[in-house]
């Protein structure tokens, strides 16, 4: 027992040795509760899966610099990827689930027309629609975009017009 008091200390008067630990085995937790929480979690980039990635950096961070015991920030931490991992499988299951999580794409841009209403509900501006245009299209005009929509994701996606098929 005096081993490990004196490997991984308590309460904030952490020693460099001690907080060194704290965070070698917090980093190996954390890297099993991403496994388990699944590729979603950290691709998708949505609200609903940064929420979970920036508590799990604020609680784990606690356990790590003693501000809150180490064993209560690792069991939060795992009822927080649980919860998700509950959350995200209820979304796929339930439409109404997935929409209050998510939320919808909102449309930005349609037939030839900017949707200024929509873009200040956003808060994106004509300048930030173009500069997605280029990223996302190689494009510096919409002329060539039937559609454009802000995903859940925080990325503005564009629809390109069909074109109009030579006999």
């Amino acid at each position: 027992m005096d081993t490990i008091q004196f490997l991984f200390g308590e309460g904030e008067k952490l020693n460099i040795l001690q907080m060194s630990m704290r965070s070698l085995i917090m980093f190996i937790i954390m890297l099993i509760l991403i496994r388990f929480a699944g590729r979603r979690a950290f691709a998708k980039k949505s609200s609903f899966d940064n929420i979970i990635v920036i508590m799990l950096g604020a609680v784990l961070a606690r356990g790590v610099v003693g501000a809150s015991p180490f064993w209560s920030t690792v069991a939060a931490s795992v009822i927080m990827i649980i919860l998700h991992r509950i959350v995200a499988w209820l979304s796929v299951k339930n439409n109404f689930v997935e929409r209050l999580v998510k939320g919808n794409a909102i449309l930005l841009f349609q037939k030839e027309k900017i949707i200024g209403k929509n873009l200040t509900k956003t808060g994106i501006s004509k300048k930030d629609l173009h500069e997605s245009l280029r990223l996302e299209t190689k494009k510096d005009s919409l002329e060539d975009i039937e559609d454009a929509y802000l995903e859940t994701n925080g990325r503005i996606s564009f629809i390109l017009k069909k074109k109009e098929e030579e006999s």
